[in-house]
């Protein structure tokens, strides 16, 4: 098994590689596991993803069930994994700082920090203040004795409006402020990517289901170094659920000839960590 530290280098090195590569979301460690087996070099897990797997919505999963989740995930890969970590599930910076260095300990290899504040009366913090969170867990990661890499999310399009401009804003602002990479979900075609790369330095992950018209390959050629699925994969299987549960319930057996043999999900399990 890989140590944090090299899973660490590794996810770092992803991001120095040429051309653009796949995070996909897993939201427990079996999906992880099956991900890894496929050949996936990287993964992030989805807030929205693992809230689902408890019967919740996103942002209501406790900070500890969140490091748990984590803690099960590193367990059953052998592969960088980088974390949602929503709103770093603290308000004011040095608590931000804090709780990154305990997600650090459960062996993961970076995290996200975003701009939402999960108030809907007030959704963003203000430039100010989002600017300090970010360089507070941009400082807690500097002190691990490995490199852990902050991703800064800009939540602005996807909690305030349209105006592709202030995301971008937001994340070059971030960027000074030290993160590794940065990221504003919600960004819809190739233009408004090749406008955010244009204002920033440092790798730009890009949210895939809102550019599902395009490939990888388009996607990357405008940019974008990583493309990630949120909550899409999972909801994925949510919808092969509902779509099989619904057909049961009407008494019908037939879908069962669509389901993945036991012995390809263990090649898969198997061929990972």
């Amino acid at each position: 098994m890989a140590t944090q530290a090299e899973k660490s280098n590794r996810f770092w090195e992803l991001h120095r590689e040429a051309g653009v590569f796949a995070l996909p979301n897993p939201w427990d460690p079996g999906s992880a596991k099956m991900l890894e087996g496929m050949g996936f070099v990287a993964l992030a897990t989805t807030s929205s993803g693992f809230a689902q797997t408890l019967g919740r919505m996103d942002g209501e999963v406790t900070f500890e069930e969140k490091l748990e989740h984590c803690r099960a995930l590193v367990d059953a890969t052998d592969i960088p994994i980088t974390v949602d970590f929503e709103n770093g599930f603290a308000h004011p910076p040095e608590d931000v700082a804090v709780n990154v260095r305990r997600l650090a300990e459960t062996g993961v290899a970076g995290a996200s920090i975003e701009d939402f504040t999960g108030d809907s009366d007030h959704p963003i913090y203000t430039m100010d203040l989002a600017v300090e969170r970010v360089r507070a867990a941009v400082e807690a990661a500097a002190s691990l004795p490995f490199p852990f890499m902050i991703t800064a999310r800009s939540e602005h399009l996807l909690h305030v409006g349209p105006e592709v401009d202030q995301a971008i804003e937001r994340v070059v602002a971030y960027e000074r402020a030290g993160a590794g990479a940065v990221y504003a979900p919600g960004l819809k075609t190739l233009a408004d990517i090749e406008a955010l790369t244009a204002e920033v330095t440092v790798p730009v992950n890009v949210l895939g289901p809102f550019l599902s018209a395009h490939t990888l390959e388009e996607i990357g050629n405008a940019g974008a170094k990583r493309v990630s699925l949120g909550g899409a994969l999972a909801r994925r299987i949510a919808a092969a659920t509902i779509e099989a549960g619904r057909s049961f319930l009407d008494g019908r057996l037939d879908w069962v000839r669509e389901a993945a043999p036991a012995g390809a999900v263990k090649a898969l399990f198997e061929s990972g960590a």
